[in-house]
Formats: structure tokens, sequence, C-alpha cells
């Protein structure tokens, strides 16, 4: 680990003297990247410093502790033992700081939640959780865009699609792709029966445009008329579009909006991120020993969680996790559930990185 952080550390030092080049100032490109750069090792080098400036201070009071005798050998032995405890903390710290990190990381992203088996019920519990986390993004100071709605009759949501803005977005929420299910008396039940439904959460990284390059003699381009609940433009204008990838068979339909151009446009974005989706997926099958650590991000197909109201109980099945707080799950307080899943993953790539796993 020592070596791998001198190596960082070097990094830092040679892109601090890049940057101070009048040839790479010039270079806005260049610039950003490397500023960007800078600020990543700045974080690592700094607890770094910090490490190294314990271990001279623990050498320098065992020697003391060795000299001295009496109550300064004491005070010499409880401040070895602080000193010790930091150190730890810190060896733990860099450790976590030295996994490879997902590019992604820091992007913004795409959240897709489609109804699945349930009918309104379903619809009703996706409408449910989308306001879930835009409750907590609201937490979080993030942005929330609704691209894309698709309501029922009961005021649920059969699809909606939103970006979500802010820092580290796609850090904090990956974990949530999968199949979410619910258990729960429906408000159209008559006899009181639990009833189980499932709805199917996405979320897709927002792409740059040098992530994907999307050429038009692939796309099919439909306009017609916005239907659905709300909006005096429905069924006027043909507002709405729809983008047929051809390639891939990738639909991506957005009528949200009175024009046809900022339809198009968030068409666009989304289409872009579900086709970077879809080539990291790719990617990831060479790599199944990774995709075992990411707690099963991504496959849409899996059941990651059950939410069960009669017992206000959520439970995380890939890391067998369980909260009892399940009202105030739904008014977005999230955190708990995030961060176990965001422990748990990094306990299992600290781990794998012990035995020499990438």
């Amino acid at each position: 680990m020592l070596k791998q952080l001198e190596k960082i550390q070097r990094r830092f030092l040679e892109v601090e003297s890049l940057l101070a080049l009048p040839a790479v100032i010039s270079k806005q490109k260049e610039f950003r990247q490397l500023s960007k750069e800078r600020a990543e090792l700045e974080e690592i080098v700094l607890v770094y410093k910090e490490f190294l400036r314990l271990e001279q201070e623990t050498i320098d009071t065992k020697a003391l502790f060795n000299e001295s005798i009496g109550e300064l050998k004491a005070l010499a032995y409880e401040e070895l033992q602080e000193l010790q405890k930091q150190q730890i903390h810190l060896e733990q710290k860099l450790s976590l700081m030295l996994i490879p990190k997902d590019p992604n990381d820091g992007k913004n992203v795409f959240l897709e939640i489609r109804a699945g088996a349930g009918g309104d019920e379903a619809s009703l519990f996706a409408g449910e959780l989308f306001r879930a986390y835009c409750r907590y993004a609201d937490r979080q100071k993030w942005k929330v865009e609704l691209m894309s709605l698709n309501e029922n009759e009961l005021g649920g949501a059969k699809e909606v699609i939103a970006l979500i803005e802010g820092d580290a977005v796609f850090r904090t929420l990956k974990y949530e792709s999968g199949v979410h299910r619910v258990q729960r008396v429906p408000k159209t039940e008559a006899q009181g029966r639990v009833h189980t439904s499932t709805i199917t959460v996405a979320i897709l990284p927002e792409a740059d445009d040098v992530d994907v390059t999307i050429n038009e003699s692939d796309l099919r381009i439909d306009t017609y008329r916005a239907g659905g609940a709300g909006g005096q433009h429905v069924n006027r204008t043909d507002s709405a579009v729809r983008l047929t990838h051809l390639p891939s068979g990738i639909v991506v339909a957005c009528q949200d909006e009175r024009s046809q151009i900022k339809n198009r446009s968030k068409a666009m974005k989304i289409l872009q991120a579900k086709l970077l989706e879809m080539a990291q997926m790719e990617k990831e099958k060479t790599f199944s020993e990774e995709r075992k650590l990411q707690v099963g991000r991504g496959d849409r197909s899996e059941r990651i969680r059950t939410y069960n109201f009669p017992q206000s109980r959520i439970t995380d099945h890939r890391i067998n996790f369980t909260i009892h707080s399940i009202e105030e799950f739904m008014e977005g307080e999230l955190q708990q559930m995030l961060d176990a899943l965001l422990s748990f993953d990094q306990s299992e790539r600290l781990k794998a990185q012990a035995q020499g796993n990438p």
C-alpha cells in the first residue's frame, strides 16, 4: 500500500507542475482534466501526509517511552496508545481510498421506475417510491428534472423517468437498480388481503457526448400527439417524440414538454444513457467476480428489496439488511439503507484487494 501511495504522491506533484505551465493553461480541455485529477489525488495525498506525520510521531513517542521512567513513562504510554489508534483509522481510510473508483461515480443519473406485476397497485407504489427518491434528493440539495411520466387513472406511475443532478449522485444511488417488491393491502382491496406487487428501478449514469456517439442514420424518429392525464397541450399538437435506435432496438419516448424540440432533446439524453448502460453491461460480463462485488447493481431482473407494510419492514436481500421504519423511508429517509449498501460493497472490495483480485 505504501508503494502505491508514494506513486500517487509523485503523480500529484507532477500534475501540480503541469498545471503551472503556460502551454497547459492555454488548453482548456487539458487544464480541466488535470485540475480534476489534481483534486482527486489531493484528497489521498493529504491523508497520506497525515499518516506519515503520525508514523513519525509514533516513532518519537516510542523512543521517549523507552527512555523514560515513572509518570513520564506512563504519559508516553497513553500517548502511544492514542497514536496507534489514529494510525489504524487512517490506514483503513487510505485502504478505502485506494479501491479503484467507478468512473461513473461523479455523474448525474437518470432514474427510471416502471410498474411491474400488480396492475394499479404496482403503479401506485412506483409513484410513491419516486416521491421518496425526490424527497431524498431534496435533502441532498440535488436537482430533479422530470423527463417522462406515464400516469394511470389513480395517480400512480406506470413509468417515470427523471434526471437527478448533483454531487456524487450515481455513487449514492447506483445500488438501487433492480426489482423492488411491495407487500401491503391495496386501497382498492375491500377484504383487507395483503397483495404482492413489483416495480423495476434503473439508475443510469448520464452519458457525456464522448461516451456515446449516435448516428442519425441509426435512428427512426416518430412524432405524435401527446396523450394521458394533464396538460392543455395534450392531443393538440404533434409534440411527443419517439426515438427508436435501430441497431439496439431501444425505444425512448418523451411527451411532457410542449415543444417537440425539447422532447426530442430529452429523449436523446435518455437514449444515450441507455446505450452507455448497454455498453458497460457488455464490458462487465467479462468481469463476473467484479459484478458479484457490485451488490447486484445493474441486473434489472434481480429482486433486490421487499417493502412489507403490515410489518413496517424493508429488507435488502443482497446484503440481508433490514430496517423497521417504512414510513420514514417512504418520506425520503433512505440514508441508512444506502450507507449499508455502500459499506458492504467497500468491505467486499477490500477483501478482494487483500486476496490480490482487481
